[in-house]
């Protein structure tokens, strides 16, 4: 069965398709060149995770399968959250956020930098919508740290392991990720429904 990814996220692409390879022929919108980004105008994560598959399913008629995911420091009042892409701005780089949001933080003590990373996974084909989520808790570290993953990878510590995010191998991250526990539960929910 063939599922389209509605992202043009490098590093998104590669997590899913090694996540969902094994089951599915997993296809980037690469093979889609009018495809242009998604605009993400919901107020949550689920609604751009929708909006998103919907969008790409209407365009190839395949089905779609998205994520939206957000950084949420609990000193910070939840944000970035929905806005994690975006944060230092529309155009903002991997980096660019990074600096913003530690800029936002340095005067927050140690045992107040709690954060959680949560991945909100969408589908859409012919019949059916299917949603579900997965997060994982950890903390804003002082400094970056790590040359792997991308987006927050680099600042979000994982106090269980020991190490950033960006410390980890891709196939340690997925087994402990957000992005990871979302799609293990859609995979036994797509399974289920069948």
């Amino acid at each position: 069965m063939q599922i389209v990814l509605a992202t043009h996220n490098k590093g998104k692409m590669s997590e899913i398709n090694n996540l969902l390879s094994s089951s599915y022929e997993v296809m980037t919108l690469d093979r889609f060149p009018k495809i242009k980004e998604i605009p993400e105008t919901g107020k949550t994560l689920k609604e751009n995770a929708f909006i998103k598959a919907r969008t790409v399913f209407e365009m190839t008629g395949l089905p779609s399968l998205a994520d939206d995911t957000g950084l949420e420091v609990k000193s910070l009042g939840g944000d970035p959250g929905v806005f994690s892409a975006r944060y230092a701005g529309e155009q903002a780089s991997y980096q660019d956020n990074c600096q913003k949001l530690l800029k936002n933080m340095m005067r927050v003590p140690k045992e107040d930098r709690e954060a959680k990373f949560r991945t909100v996974i969408a589908y859409k084909d012919d019949n059916r919508e299917l949603s579900c989520d997965g997060s994982v808790k950890g903390e804003i570290a002082q400094s970056p740290k790590g040359s792997f993953g991308f987006g927050y990878d680099s600042v979000f510590y994982y106090p269980p392991l020991e190490k950033t995010f960006a410390e980890l191998s891709e196939e340690e991250k997925n087994s402990i990720s957000h992005r990871g526990r979302a799609l293990r539960k859609f995979l036994l929910l797509f399974n289920d429904k069948k």
